[in-house]
């Protein structure tokens, strides 16, 4: 039959005849006038060269551009002798041809269209006459079935290798050809829309039909890495001619809303080629990007059809291996009022209600080393594995628990949880639900990352877990060279980085616990903001949905404060806690009014004792001939006689000058703005020295103030009468 078409020798593009799809000519079809017009560009190449590509080099028996628009660079090259001579090839695009096929890649001209056009083109530049041209096209087209001469193009044998593109309904868009030449291996594509020996513009990606199935896809340089992964369960593809693939001439749209991982072949190439395709996709609208960080000691342009030979566990290479995250811009989520209003849907259950661990989220738990905190975790955990509420906060069921704990060894660490007093009839359930680790120095980078993945793996069903437990925060923090937790920026960056990418890598819907040290926390501080004592604040309080801190107002006494701070709930009012008996426990009304208690006459004495120590100093040093501004005094005994720093020590000098305590005297100091500091009934020493015998004598004279403080406003008033004292306790 005549309409039937011999499979392979339509896929053999050296031998193929123009397919009923076309009108026109292949531009390659011989004949004697076509020769010999291909002959006079050949004899005059270089020539020709000039004149279509001025920003060329010669060098050696070789021409070099950048493309085919003539922009500079090396990356098309033209052979100038042998048996190629005329042949070109681009390695940035992967297409080529010969010197008539050139002609028309830079004259942006159709080779089966506009055929006709070339050849006048080629011979009116030669010298040639049109109407000739136009004879030996009328030739051509009556010979092409009966004739295929050596003068044609390179002549590349049968294929060695095919691999076929489809696109979303799985229909077959494209085919690349793979040839074993003498001088390597060469590709040659197949556009099966237009019948072309070109790619398809744009080019689309390999297995887009596994892509659209895919969460996570694997981008390798070539389709022979991917087949080598596909072969294994992992979805992988490759953009056309790999790491030569011209990235802006490519369809990277199938990768939307995926998390992709390169694997780049080990060499500077593939690094290159990795670092490109990454910023392209990172404006993609990708949910993830990594890059592999392939070991040093792997050969060079190893890739993973190299793994796959070797025998290597592909899923755990890629698993393990080091990687790179980049960060990328992602689509900032909205939502009119209507819509949000309209969303009767029910709220997701609380992990910890009320609302202390919400799904996605983080609670920072914070306090001073050694108040507890460990303990605390380690039966808050137990019982939330159980499913058991735990000082009023209780757990939606049974939670699958991965605790990261860093300080307590393995022996110490049994030694703990046998103390507490497990009920037998839930033991069983919470032995399995929650998984601890001993002692453990590492830091939570890259290689930590993938570690802490590979244990979660290994005890659960990561889609499972309900929570993972950091503690705590100083012993993994690592921020590369961004600075210290103490560094908001680096805080940051190590919330971002670090704990949502465990988080997602594991279940992005679970929630995190993390303990963290806080700075000692003073009275003041504790009334006004607690929460300011975490190291890093800044970013933590942006960051995190809950704060908790447990903090024990005197160290002599065993009762805490457990203090809360909700972003997404009602306000919890703080518990004062203390383990009795084995057992945490929340202390009953009138115990927690006696800490109360003992905790602020603790702070008046101490308030009492600065004061009284403030004003003898002020005395005693007038005694010892030495007046001070309020200044001056705040720097002569900071951290001396207990008194602390100088904003402490300014603090308590404003409210005994409130009080009337302290008054001040500006005879003496004209340049200062208070005058110095003066107490009641304070002389200064003075020592004068007789002119005729040279005998030194003492005598003590009266300091009077003449401002003080006014206890309404705080503005200095002049005293009427300063032997008067009179204080505002």
């Amino acid at each position: 039959m005549s309409n039937v078409i011999d499979m392979k020798d339509f896929f053999n593009f050296n031998t193929a005849i123009p397919q009923n799809c076309f009108e026109s000519t292949a531009p390659w079809e011989p004949s004697e006038q076509v020769s010999e017009l291909k002959a006079r560009l050949l004899y005059s190449l270089k020539s020709c060269l000039s004149y279509l590509l001025p920003g060329g080099v010669f060098q050696r028996n070789k021409f070099y551009v950048g493309d085919v628009q003539g922009n500079p660079g090396q990356s098309l090259v033209v052979e100038l002798e042998g048996n190629r001579i005329g042949m070109w090839h681009d390695f940035a695009t992967g297409e080529g041809g010969d010197i008539i096929s050139l002609w028309a890649a830079v004259t942006s001209k159709d080779t089966r269209s506009q055929f006709p056009e070339i050849l006048a083109d080629i011979a009116q530049w030669s010298g040639e006459r049109t109407k000739s041209v136009y004879a030996m096209v009328s030739e051509i087209k009556k010979k092409h079935e009966a004739t295929q001469e050596e003068e044609g193009p390179e002549l590349l044998g049968a294929p060695t290798a095919r691999w076929d593109y489809f696109d979303e309904a799985n229909k077959l868009i494209a085919c690349v050809y793979r040839y074993e030449t003498d001088s390597g291996k060469q590709y040659r594509p197949w556009d099966v829309k237009t019948c072309r020996n070109r790619a398809p513009n744009p080019r689309p990606l390999y297995n887009i039909p596994g892509i659209l199935k895919a969460k996570t896809v694997v981008l390798v340089e070539g389709e022979k890495s991917a087949d080598s992964l596909m072969r294994h369960g992992i979805t992988a593809t490759t953009a056309m001619f790999g790491a030569n693939a011209p990235i802006d001439k490519t369809d990277w749209e199938p990768l939307k809303n995926k998390h992709v991982i390169i694997w780049p072949d080990h060499d500077e190439p593939g690094q290159q080629y990795a670092d490109k395709v990454s910023l392209k996709l990172k404006n993609l609208g990708v949910a993830s990007i990594q890059i592999l960080q392939i070991p040093e000691n792997k050969p060079k342009g190893y890739d993973a059809a190299d793994s796959d030979a070797e025998g290597v566990d592909l899923e755990d290479f890629i698993e393990l291996c080091p990687k790179k995250t980049i960060s990328i811009n992602k689509m900032v989520p909205a939502f009119t009022l209507g819509q949000l209003l309209q969303d009767d849907s029910p709220m997701p259950s609380d992990v910890i209600a009320p609302r202390i661990v919400t799904p996605g989220g983080l609670l920072i738990f914070g306090g001073a080393p050694k108040v507890g905190k460990s303990d605390f975790l380690i039966s808050w955990l137990v019982h939330m594995a159980a499913g058991i509420p735990f000082l009023e906060m209780k757990p939606a069921k049974p939670l699958k628990i991965f605790y990261l704990q860093t300080e307590i060894g393995y022996h110490y660490l049994r030694e703990r949880l046998k103390q507490l007093e497990l009920d037998p009839d839930v033991l069983e359930q919470m032995s399995n639900n929650l998984v601890i680790t001993p002692q453990t120095r590492m830091l939570l980078n890259d290689e930590g990352i993938a570690q802490i993945v590979q244990t979660i793996n290994d005890f659960f069903d990561p889609k499972t877990v309900d929570l993972i437990v950091i503690d705590p925060l100083r012993n993994i923090f690592d921020a590369g060279d961004h600075g210290t937790e103490n560094d908001n920026n680096a805080m940051l960056f190590f919330l971002q980085e670090r704990l949502e990418r465990l988080r997602h890598l594991v279940n992005p819907n679970a929630g995190m616990i993390v303990a963290h040290h806080t700075k000692k926390i003073t009275k003041k501080l504790l009334e006004e903001d607690p929460f300011q004592s975490l190291s890093g604040a800044g970013a933590l309080r942006g960051f995190y949905t809950t704060g908790m801190i447990l903090f024990r107002p005197d160290e002599t006494k065993t009762p805490r404060q457990l203090i809360f701070e909700l972003r997404n709930g009602e306000r919890i009012d703080n518990k004062w806690v203390d383990k009795m008996g084995g057992k945490w426990s929340i202390l009953e009304e009138e115990s927690e009014r006696l800490v109360n208690k003992h905790y602020g006459e603790k702070l008046d004495a101490e308030r009492r004792r600065k004061h009284d120590i403030i004003l003898q100093l002020i005395y005693d040093e007038a005694r010892k001939g030495k007046l001070y501004t309020a200044s001056q005094f705040c720097r002569a005994f900071e951290n001396r006689s207990g008194l602390g720093g100088q904003h402490s020590i300014r603090d308590r000098i404003d409210v005994l000058a409130t009080k009337g305590y302290i008054k001040f005297c500006k005879r003496a100091a004209r340049k200062s703005k208070y005058g110095f500091l003066c107490v009641e009934a304070m002389d200064l020493k003075e020592t004068k020295v007789d002119s005729e015998t040279g005998e030194e004598t003492t005598h003590f004279q009266p300091i009077l103030p003449t401002h003080y403080k006014s206890a309404e406003d705080g503005t200095i008033i002049p005293l009427e009468n300063p032997s008067l004292w009179f204080y505002h306790d």
